[in-house]
């Protein structure tokens, strides 16, 4: 749920409320905003400029699986197939289809945690779903995806490395997304998962 800085193109973007200043630089890595939500970067010719003053950040994602580990949700307006998919598999993981607000009552509470530094909760590669984002090692978040672990950067996945189903890793995506994955929910990937992109420092 960092934010970082990038000249990456991202494929989606997202809200989690106003996190600049006047100057357009971001100072705060939330808001009172609980619906941090993952978006369309087109939706009916809508045009806003960034860092608006008094108006919500615009923050950017590689893809789905990303702005899902970082405690985003789809979008119930732009994107309201995928929310109400992304429903439709929290109900058969907890029994009950939330509206908007249910499902960001859920998901803040542990970013709100993340943020304040409580350490991210571990696992097996085994007991994870395709779509969830882990850390074996610190800073190198991997991507499982159909058994294999794709490494995440800025401009995409690298060349992707065994899965050890045995390995433990520090879980970035939150427990409740993790749980709407291993239920069905299928989130958009970058490309880059068929065809890597060169590790950093590589050409």
């Amino acid at each position: 749920s960092t934010i970082e800085r990038s000249d990456a193109r991202g494929t989606l973007m997202g809200n989690r409320g106003e996190l600049h200043d006047g100057e357009k630089t971001i100072v705060r890595d939330r808001s009172s905003v609980k619906g941090w939500v993952c978006c369309l970067t087109e939706f009916k010719d809508r045009r806003r400029p960034l860092m608006e003053p008094g108006a919500y950040t615009v923050l950017f994602f590689l893809d789905e699986a990303t702005a899902l580990a970082a405690g985003h949700r789809p979008c119930a307006t732009c994107r309201r197939a995928d929310y109400n998919a992304f429903r439709d598999a929290w109900s058969r993981a907890f029994g009950s289809r939330p509206f908007a607000k249910d499902l960001d009552n859920a998901l803040f509470p542990e970013m709100k945690a993340r943020l304040k530094g409580e350490p991210m909760r571990t696992a097996t590669l085994g007991d994870l779903p395709d779509g969830a984002m882990a850390e074996a090692e610190p800073g190198v978040p991997l991507l499982l995806w159909r058994g294999r672990a794709h490494p995440w950067t800025h401009h995409g996945y690298t060349a992707p490395i065994a899965a050890d189903p045995a390995r433990m890793v520090r879980v970035i995506t939150p427990s409740a997304t993790v749980a709407v994955l291993r239920h069905g929910y299928e989130p958009r990937v970058h490309p880059s998962v068929a065809t890597p992109v060169a590790a950093p420092g590589h050409q």
